[in-house]
């Protein structure tokens, strides 16, 4: 993200430099509009479409004495909309953090270009991961996924979700959908714009996949993995930001990323290649939900192992080129080493010089008496 230069100068309306420096107030009022509609009758129905989850399902329950209703959602076209809002919303949440957390650090900081786009970046991405993170942990531990592992695959197709794993998703989607503007507001870099994109591609990818395909059970365990490691990767960045000898939280990430690859790729196959192969209801249906035939489970499965290669590949090299700066600049310290010992022994010999302590020497004075 680059670095946005406050002038005292208006640009003028509707120009570029108006738009990226008034876009959260621009779209505040867009999200306002959605918000009023609730207001009036005519409009509410309209309004509803964008704010609130669609897709609602009421089943009874006849646990205990008394019938209770329990709501439970799937998903549909309309949630396109719903999508779009929050979308707006995390622009929104992205200028207030930038604004009023990041920028006030930066000034503080006085960080170079490289490392203020860098911080800024860490900064916005560790606020939705630990974020992110501690939602679907909690979903988790709710919905009793993690100590019931045969339920990632067991009654698939999982086409109803509690209120809060499709909320889930759906601001999922719209945070990453949020990205792409972002790199107009932010002024990224050319050079970066490549590698925002496929990051941002690839995210957007596999949760609206796994929202579709009806593996929302799957796709939340993997996201809470992912993200706890990219947690802590941008963490230890900001940390190291803050003072570049620490760097005890870059070994920690690489070793948990290695893990959490191997993990993934466990839990992937383990799910799509051995649970839903066997799984009862075989079938492609549509209205159903239902896509566990062979050629699907093999485009997820290739999918998802594709992703994990190319993550490691970047992994790899990124690990190389910090050896190699590190080796080049231990190389550097022995070679100036030497010189430095050899500069303080030619001051102390005089070679540089006539030597004071020579002048004053007892044989010097004696030859000069006689």
């Amino acid at each position: 993200m680059g670095i946005r230069k406050k002038t005292n100068k208006n640009p003028p309306v509707l120009s570029h430099e108006f738009v990226i420096q008034n876009h959260a107030d621009i779209v505040s009022c867009v999200a306002m509009v959605f918000l009023l509609g609730l207001m009036f009758e005519v409009t509410s129905k309209f309004a509803v479409l964008f704010i609130t989850v669609q897709y609602n399902v009421t089943i009874s329950t006849n646990e205990g004495p008394e019938e209770t209703a329990v709501n439970h959602f799937h998903h549909g076209i309309k949630d396109l909309a719903t999508v779009f809002f929050y979308m707006l919303v995390a622009i929104i949440m992205h200028a207030i953090i930038q604004e009023y957390v990041l920028d006030k650090i930066n000034r503080k900081k006085h960080f170079s270009k490289t490392k203020h786009s860098k911080f800024n970046e860490s900064g916005q991405l560790s606020a939705f991961y630990l974020f992110s993170f501690a939602w679907g942990t909690n979903i988790l531990l709710s919905e009793n996924f993690l100590s019931d592992p045969v339920a990632l695959w067991e009654g698939y197709p999982h086409t109803l979700m509690p209120f809060q794993m499709k909320f889930f998703y759906i601001c999922q989607m719209g945070y990453w959908l949020h990205a792409l503007p972002e790199l107009y507001f932010q002024k990224a870099k050319k050079e970066d714009i490549p590698r925002q994109l496929v990051y941002i591609f690839l995210y957007l990818v596999h949760i609206a996949g796994a929202y579709i395909l009806n593996l929302n059970r799957l796709g939340l365990v993997l996201l809470v993995l992912h993200y706890f490691v990219e947690l802590l990767f941008h963490v230890s960045r900001l940390i190291y930001f803050s003072n570049e000898n620490r760097q005890m939280g870059f070994t920690i990430w690489a070793v948990l990323f290695v893990i959490g690859r191997l993990l993934t790729l466990s839990l992937s196959v383990l799910t799509v290649g051995f649970g839903l192969s066997t799984a009862e209801n075989q079938g492609f249906d549509l209205a159903a939900g239902n896509f566990n035939i062979f050629f699907v489970r093999m485009t997820v499965l290739s999918a998802i192992c594709f992703t994990q290669a190319f993550m490691m590949w970047k992994f790899i090299n990124f690990q190389l080129r910090r050896w190699r700066e590190h080796a080049e600049a231990q190389t550097l310290k022995k070679k100036q080493a030497p010189a430095k010992n050899k500069s303080k022994k030619e001051k102390a010999n005089g070679v540089n010089g006539v030597s004071s302590h020579g002048a004053d020497s007892p044989r010097s004075r004696k030859e000069k008496s006689s």
